[in-house]
């Protein structure tokens, strides 16, 4: 059986990205990143994966460029490299149908917050505050599949828990959440690859 093969679509930096890159390296995950695609044409996620050897592609969104639009063209920029999963890693956009529905059940998203909790973006600082204020005692790390426009809340694939210590630092707290970002991502991607077929979901 040919490995599975990964698309990774990431905006920023690109940790997770990395972690991919060497569970891939180190035989940890048996697939193959074929192509890391970005939004943006300055994401250093861009040079971690030229770094590794993995084809790239920049595909930035016109200043008038409706989110449909955009997104069937990173459809097909995405669909040329036959993807068996797609995996949002940093990912810091919105993704519609015209995207989604092209790949059902093969998105995979990583949000660092457990389920229902702290959709959308800064879930690590707006964490970090309420247990600052007394609010909470810990956060978390989920993997979940993207089958619609819904924000951060598709069927969850796996979790991880990490404690807040507000004796500490915010820097800390986000260091220990991106450590927790990456054991889970690798792990699940370990696990949906292992069978190689998307999961059935209701």
């Amino acid at each position: 059986m040919d490995r599975p093969r990964l698309v990774v679509l990431v905006s920023g930096s690109g940790s997770n990205l990395q972690a991919i890159v060497d569970a891939t390296t180190d035989g940890t995950l048996a697939a193959d990143i074929v192509a890391v695609v970005s939004n943006r044409t300055d994401a250093y996620g861009l040079e971690r994966a030229r770094q590794a050897g993995i084809e790239t592609c920049a595909l930035p969104r016109s200043a008038d460029e409706a989110r449909a639009d955009y997104d069937v063209r990173l459809a097909q920029v995405v669909a040329e490299y036959r993807p068996d999963w797609i995996v949002l890693a940093g990912w810091m956009r919105l993704l519609t149908m015209k995207f989604l529905g092209c790949f059902p059940n093969r998105v995979v998203n990583l949000h660092p917050a457990l389920p229902g909790e702290l959709a959308g973006t800064h879930a690590i600082e707006r964490a970090w505050e309420q247990a600052v204020a007394g609010e909470r005692d810990h956060s978390g790390v989920m993997v979940h599949l993207v089958p619609d426009e819904g924000v951060d809340d598709g069927p969850v694939l796996a979790t991880s828990t990490v404690p807040i210590d507000t004796s500490g630092t915010l820097e800390a707290f986000e260091a220990a959440i991106h450590r927790a970002e990456h054991r889970l991502l690798v792990d699940t991607l370990v696990s949906l690859t292992s069978d190689h077929r998307p999961p059935e979901t209701t």
